[in-house]
């Protein structure tokens, strides 16, 4: 499992597949989350703009296990 530090309350899922570099751009995290399944502690999302908190975990397929952590 890979940490993601964060500085800031939240980041938007569009934001963490950025950081974490399963997309290459912000632009493409609506067609990412549409085709590839990823879980936010153990449910299914789609939406770019859900708010990810320090402890929240991330599974994106194909790309890894993540966890949000404080910098």
């Amino acid at each position: 499992m890979k940490n993601i530090p964060i500085s800031t309350e939240y980041i938007t899922l569009g934001q963490f597949l950025k950081l974490s570099d399963c997309i290459q751009s912000g632009g493409q995290a609506k067609s990412f989350l549409a085709e590839a399944n990823v879980l936010v502690n153990d449910e299914a999302e789609n939406r770019r703009g859900r708010k990810l908190r320090v402890d929240d975990r991330i599974v994106v397929e194909g790309c890894g296990e993540f966890k949000v952590v404080a910098k």
